[in-house]
């Protein structure tokens, strides 16, 4: 599920904490970071459990309609299209699933229900949600694209589930957009062979990735005097100190892959960490660390300091 620039953005909010912490320590940091890239997984979860709440409130409905006294012809034999959906079926069945939501005790819906009511009045208003439930059966593709439309035009965009999940963990604002694609991603795929396998997928790519945030971070840390030598003398107008604390932290980063990671190219290092900057600093940030960490470069070139293995990574 993440991707490198998650991790660096990941790294940096860990190093920005350390950073501001008045008694910092490494270890406690190093659980920081390994507890926030966790609860992406928690927040993947939740958004898939959240999918079938709505499932359950729309049963709840039906229920509710068919007891009317003075129920419609419609409302006595409501549509089931929605609640038998097979694709949402296919995820409330499946036992790695069910087996990791009980064991982290993610019950968020079943307290705050009134979010899941929120999603549910809206789509009850979408023309398109009424076209399919006048489906008699629908196919599992139907189902399928019906899912998926729900949770990129209603569930993703909705403020009041932003404005939730800020509140309920600040590090999930950045988690949200790469947990969205991730989700859009597992249903397209997703069929009954395959739903084992694709529904709860590993946080890293592979043991590579994990070792990376975690080096990624004490390279940092620990050559702190190091990394502050490099960028001394490349800034002739701006002291260290009238430098952005994101900025500097970005710069330290840039400069520990240039020299403490052989394997990863210098430009995806510098397109990277411009992209972080962009996103996390200020608006002419991207201009000051591309200028800086090019500098860097050139000077590491010409000093033979670029020990990048395999082709093409200089």
């Amino acid at each position: 599920m993440l991707t490198r620039r998650h991790i660096r953005v990941k790294v940096l909010q860990s190093i920005y904490a350390y950073k501001q912490t008045e008694n910092p320590s490494i270890n406690v940091q190093e659980k920081f970071l390994h507890h926030s890239i966790g609860q992406m997984q928690d927040l993947y979860l939740l958004m898939l459990q959240l999918m079938l709440a709505v499932q359950d409130q729309a049963e709840s409905f039906l229920t509710r309609s068919q007891k009317k006294h003075l129920a419609t012809a419609l409302e006595k034999n409501p549509s089931r299209t929605f609640i038998d959906n097979k694709v949402l079926q296919l995820i409330r069945t499946n036992p790695t699933f069910s087996d990791i939501i009980e064991k982290k005790r993610l019950d968020y819906w079943a307290l705050d229900g009134e979010y899941v009511t929120i999603i549910f009045n809206e789509l009850k208003q979408l023309n398109w949600y009424n076209d399919y439930l006048s489906k008699e059966e629908a196919t599992f593709k139907e189902d399928q694209d019906f899912i998926l439309k729900v949770f990129k035009e209603v569930i993703a965009p909705n403020e009041k589930l932003y404005e939730y999940l800020e509140d309920k963990r600040l590090t999930w604002l950045d988690d949200f957009p790469l947990v969205n694609t991730a989700i859009v991603k597992m249903l397209n795929k997703l069929s009954e062979k395959n739903a084992s396998l694709l529904l709860v997928p590993e946080l890293y790519k592979n043991e590579e990735d994990r070792e990376y945030a975690l080096q990624l971070f004490r390279k940092v840390i620990l050559n702190e005097e190091k990394l502050n030598a490099q960028i001394e003398g490349k800034t002739p107008n701006w002291d260290q100190e009238r430098i952005a604390d994101i900025d500097l932290i970005i710069l330290k980063m840039g400069i520990a892959e240039f020299m403490y990671f052989p394997s990863i190219p210098v430009r995806a290092t510098i397109n990277e960490y411009l992209e972080v900057s962009k996103e996390y600093s200020t608006p002419k940030s991207s201009i000051f660390v591309n200028g800086i960490l090019d500098k860097i470069v050139k000077e590491f070139s010409e000093a033979g300091l670029l020990n990048k293995i395999g082709r093409g990574l200089q």
